[in-house]
Formats: structure tokens, C-alpha cells, sequence
């Protein structure tokens, strides 16, 4: 098996749709760092599991910068965040962290 990840960093903006008080409720942003993992048994005909460039492109050109309550039809947490990365990279992703601010990180992993 290879494995392979990808560590990046994007900017952006949310507020959450919480069922308590919070300051989170608010408009803030984050500068988010994502850790993407990806394995495959084996390698494409370029000799990788999944190009790094095009990793990071496929996330950061539709969440950098961006409001992401504008792009997700679900509570922008870093939790859903994680999960969405993963299902937008496919079958060779197996595992999101975002770390949305020092201390607070989110990870998804799939089952096998």
C-alpha cells in the first residue's frame, strides 16, 4: 500500500447554526489547516497515489477565500468540513484533519 499526504492552509469565513448560545454563532474566520491523506494499493500512470498540486487545488479553488456557509448546504463545522474534503478527494482519500485554530482540530476518517 503507498500512502501520501498533503498539508495546506486556506482562509475562510463562517458562523455556525448552533442550538446554544455562542460566540461561534457570529461571523468569524479561520486561516484552517487541512491535512488530507490518500492511499491506493497502486500507482496511477504517473507513479502517484494522487498528484499533491491537484490535492490542494481541488479544495483550496472552492473553499480560499470564500463564505463558506455560501458553499455548504449543511453547518460549515470543522467536523462537516472534514467529512466533505474527504467525499470531494474520493475513494484514495481515507482520512481529513482541519485544525481551525490552534488546539481545535477536526478529523474524519472512513470506515473500511
Amino acid at each position: 500500500m503507498y500512502y501520501i499526504s498533503k498539508r495546506f492552509e486556506i482562509s475562510g469565513a463562517h458562523n455556525l447554526k448552533l442550538n446554544y448560545e455562542s460566540k461561534c454563532q457570529n461571523l468569524h474566520g479561520h486561516n484552517w489547516i487541512i491535512t488530507v491523506y490518500c492511499k491506493s494499493k497502486e500507482l496511477d500512470e504517473n507513479g502517484m497515489v494522487f498528484d499533491f498540486a491537484h490535492v490542494k487545488s481541488a479544495i483550496t479553488e472552492k473553499l480560499d477565500h470564500r463564505y463558506l456557509n455560501d458553499i455548504f448546504d449543511f453547518n460549515p463545522t470543522a467536523e462537516n468540513i472534514a467529512h466533505w474534503i474527504c467525499e470531494q478527494l474520493g475513494e484514495k482519500c481515507y482520512r481529513v484533519s482541519v485544525q481551525e485554530s490552534e488546539g481545535n482540530t477536526a478529523i474524519y476518517e472512513r470506515d473500511e
